[in-house]
C-alpha cells in the first residue's frame, strides 16, 4: 500500500532529487550555510546550452536543477568521466529547451559524464530515484521545431549506468482525453512499493509499478512497467481543459494536483477514487505546496489569469487537505497578452523558523503589465504582512533557505535576469546579481551553492556568501 511519511524521509539520497524536495514540495534547499556577508557571487558558468529552436533558450519552466551527492558505491558503478568516479562530489543534472540534459560538478561546474540529448525541449524538471538507484526520470516538453522536425511525444526513464533509455510512456495514445502530450509535471516514486506516479499535459494521471531490478554489485539495472491509468470527467470546463502541468503532492496515501480548467482534485492514489474537487477558476500550473500542523493540513495554491480576459483575477488559496474546505482566500488583478499570462506560476514558500507565521506567493504581471509582486501573507487569515512590488514579472519559485545561526533568507529571480537575495521576514531586497536574460526556472541550494539556468543558454553556479 501506497503510504508517504514525513518529507524529510522522501529521499533517501542527499540532495534535492524532485522539484521543490519532496512530496509536501516545500522547499528546494538542502544542508547547511553559514551567511556572513549577505552576497551571492557567481562562481562558475556551463557551457552555451545549444539553441535547437528561437523560441525556446536555454532553460525555461520549471527548469529546476537536481543537486545529487552520490554514494560512492553507486558512483563506481555509473558511466562518469574517470576522475569523477574516484572523486567524492556533488552532480547537477540540469534539463534544458535544448533537449539536452547536462551533468556538472557542483563545485566547478565542469561536466561529470556525457550528456543526454532527446533532441527537443525539456521544460520541466526532472527526477532521481530517492531509493539512491542510478535511475532519472524526464519528460518532454515539445514534439515540434521551427525547423520542421517533429517527434513522438515521450516520458523517458533513463539508466545512468549507461544513459540508455529503459522505459518511456508515449504522451498520446487512445486513452488520453487532450490531443498534446507534453510532460512538464515532475512526478514521485514511492520506494516502499517500487510505483512511480507521473502526471501529463494529455489530462492522464500514470501510476506505474516498476518492478525494478538493481544489482549494484554487478551493475546491471531493468525495469518491467506495469501502467495504471487514471482518466477523470472535469467538472468545471470544456475538453480543452485537460491537461496537468503542475507537479503533484501528497500527504499519506492522498494525492492532489490541479489542471488546465483550474480543477484541483485529491484522490486516494491506492485506489484512484476522487476524495474531493475544488473550482480555483482557470488555468492552473502552480504546483500545490502542502504544510502539517496540529491543527490540521493545508493547501497554499494560486492560478494563473489564462481563460479569464487580460484584467482578470489571480487567487491566492490556503484548503484544508483533508476535506477540501477553502480556508482563506485573497485576489490580484493580472494582466495577459497573446503569448504570456499573468498570475502565479510558482509554488509558494510556507515559512518555517523565525517566518512561520507566513506563506509568501510570486505573482506575475500584477501592479503593471510587466511587473509582479511578491506577497507575504498571515497563515492564519491571508491578511498582507508585505507586498514587494518587482519592476519584472518572475514565474521561478522562491527558494527559502536558513543560515547556521536559524536565520531564513531567501532567493528570487525575475523575467529581466536578475537574482535577488531576500530577507523573507521583511520584503527587503540584501544582493541582486545578473545571470544575464530571463529566468523562468526555479533555482535549488545546496549547502551555500545556489544552482539555476536562464535564457541566456547558461547555468549558473553561485555562491551565497
Amino acid at each position: 500500500m501506497i503510504v508517504f511519511g514525513a518529507p524529510e524521509t522522501y529521499s533517501a539520497l542527499e540532495g534535492i532529487t524532485t522539484f521543490r524536495g519532496n512530496h509536501y514540495r516545500d522547499g528546494a534547499a538542502y544542508g547547511t550555510r553559514k551567511v556572513v556577508e549577505k552576497k551571492l557571487e557567481i562562481v562558475w558558468t556551463s557551457e552555451e546550452i545549444p539553441l535547437i529552436d528561437p523560441q525556446w533558450p536555454g532553460v525555461g519552466w520549471t527548469g529546476q536543477p537536481l543537486i545529487v551527492h552520490w554514494p560512492e558505491k553507486i558512483r563506481k558503478i555509473m558511466n562518469l568521466y574517470p576522475e569523477y568516479k574516484k572523486k567524492d562530489f556533488v552532480e547537477v543534472i540540469q534539463a534544458t529547451l535544448g533537449g539536452v540534459i547536462y551533468f556538472l560538478d557542483l563545485e566547478t561546474g565542469k561536466p561529470t559524464r556525457p550528456f543526454i540529448d532527446i533532441g527537443f525541449p525539456i521544460k520541466g524538471t526532472p527526477l532521481v530515484d530517492p531509493r539512491g538507484y542510478p535511475v532519472l526520470y524526464v519528460g518532454m516538453g515539445i514534439n515540434s521545431l521551427q525547423n520542421g522536425k517533429t517527434g513522438t511525444w515521450k516520458y523517458r526513464i533513463f539508466s545512468l549506468l549507461d544513459n540508455s533509455e529503459i522505459f518511456s510512456i508515449p504522451g498520446i495514445d487512445s486513452t488520453v482525453p487532450r490531443n498534446w502530450g507534453a510532460f512538464d509535471s515532475t512526478g514521485l516514486v514511492h520506494a516502499g512499493t517500487d510505483t512511480f506516479i507521473q502526471c501529463g499535459e494529455n489530462g492522464l494521471l500514470y501510476k506505474i509499478k516498476l518492478n525494478t531490478d538493481f544489482d549494484p554489485e554487478n551493475g546491471k539495472l531493468s525495469v518491467s512497467p506495469e501502467v495504471i491509468k487514471y482518466r477523470y470527467t472535469h467538472l468545471f470546463r470544456n475538453k480543452k481543459s485537460y491537461g496537468i502541468e503542475n507537479s503533484p503532492a501528497f500527504y499519506r496515501d492522498l494525492i492532489f494536483f490541479a489542471d488546465n480548467g483550474g480543477m484541483l482534485q485529491c484522490l486516494d492514489i491506492n485506489t484512484l477514487k476522487p476524495k474531493w474537487a475544488f473550482n480555483l477558476g482557470d488555468d492552473t500550473d502552480a504546483t500545490p505546496v502542502i504544510e502539517e500542523t496540529p491543527d490540521g493540513v493545508f493547501l497554499y495554491i494560486g492560478n494563473q489569469v489564462d481563460h479569464q480576459n487580460s484584467g482578470g483575477y489571480a487567487t491566492v488559496r490556503k484548503i484544508n487537505a483533508l476535506t477540501g474546505e477553502q480556508i482563506w482566500s485573497r485576489s490580484y488583478k493580472c494582466y495577459k497578452d497573446e503569448l504570456i499570462n499573468g498570475g502565479v506560476f510558482s509554488a509558494a514558500v510556507v515559512g518555517t523558523g523565525d517566518i512561520s507565521d507566513m506563506v509568501i506567493f510570486n505573482i506575475s504581471k500584477t501592479g503593471t503589465e510587466w511587473g509582479g509582486k511578491l506577497v507575504a501573507l498571515d497563515k492564519n487569515t491571508g491578511e498582507e504582512i508585505w507586498v514587494k512590488d518587482l519592476t519584472s514579472y518572475g514565474w521561478s519559485s522562491p527558494v527559502v533557505f536558513s543560515s547556521d545561526d536559524g536565520k531564513s533568507y531567501m532567493i528570487f529571480c525575475d523575467s529581466a535576469g536578475r537574482m535577488f537575495l531576500i530577507d523573507p521576514k521583511t520584503g527587503e531586497t540584501l544582493d541582486t546579481i545578473s545571470v544575464e536574460r530571463n529566468v523562468e526556472s526555479s533555482p535549488a541550494i545546496y549547502n551555500n551553492m545556489v544552482v539555476v539556468g536562464s535564457y541566456a543558454r547558461k547555468i549558473f553556479g553561485i555562491r551565497i556568501r
